[in-house]
């Protein structure tokens, strides 16, 4: 047991190891990211590009629903047609369901993070989080089941592009070139966590901190008067004496 004077800081090794780790994640935290921008501006760019991708899938959704018969055309015409027939009406509107649900999520992520409110953000976090734990098991399915990716390969159809090469090359080569693809997915989703979780914690940081900055910029709203100005005015009447009845 360690105390130091009767305000100690250190009262145990259960403090030290709470305080190692708050000190690990304030080392992890940052307020920029890709090395140019704000996590506030990145997490933005974010949602805004997702909330794109997302309404362009649904356009397309919508517009497969609304004209089915050249929708059926494109499909049978194109190379994937065999795969993507499947897909009938039940599981488009399913799709668009989650489109339209993503589009929302990534536009309270935006607001959040320009309006500054945290709560929005969260959502987002918890969609990133749910996706970058299926892309680990995609990894964790490929090395635990390789043959997966030849019967994969098999599946597809014959007017596939570089079908026959791919079949042909070695199964550990594909494991090792998948695993590598995976990898590389799962280390730039992990880097988007981390810039939305420190845009998280900076927005928070910001709503819960009530700081009064008596110096401030031009540019910025000025509290108290300066010295000079205090003193120059002048000073209020005294209350009148109280008299008794």
């Amino acid at each position: 047991m360690q105390r130091w004077g009767t305000t100690g800081t250190v009262t145990g090794n259960g403090n030290n190891s709470g305080f190692n780790g708050d000190r690990m994640l304030r080392r992890w935290y940052t307020t920029s990211c890709c090395l140019c921008c704000h996590v506030r501006t990145g997490t933005i760019i974010l949602g805004i590009w997702y909330m794109l991708i997302n309404a362009v899938v649904l356009l397309i959704l919508l517009t497969a629903l609304n004209d089915p018969v050249q929708y059926h055309y494109h499909l049978t015409s194109s190379e994937l047609g065999t795969d993507l027939d499947v897909m009938d009406d039940a599981n488009m509107c399913i799709a668009a369901a989650i489109s339209l649900l993503m589009i929302l999520i990534c536009g309270m992520a935006t607001y959040g993070a320009y309006k500054q409110h945290a709560a929005w953000i969260i959502p987002f976090f918890c969609y990133q989080i749910f996706d970058f734990a299926l892309n680990t098991l995609v990894a964790i399915s490929v090395v635990v089941y390789p043959n997966t990716i030849q019967d994969y390969l098999q599946q597809l159809p014959g007017t596939f592009p570089y079908k026959e090469d791919l079949m042909s090359t070695n199964n550990m080569c594909l494991v090792l070139a998948v695993l590598l693809f995976v990898g590389c997915i799962l280390a730039f989703k992990a880097y988007l966590i981390a810039c939305v979780w420190n845009c998280y914690r900076y927005v928070s940081g910001r709503s819960t901190t009530e700081v009064l900055v008596y110096v401030t910029t031009n540019d910025t709203t000025v509290l108290l008067p300066p010295y000079e100005e205090a003193v120059a005015i002048p000073p209020k009447d005294p209350p009148p004496q109280y008299i008794s009845a």
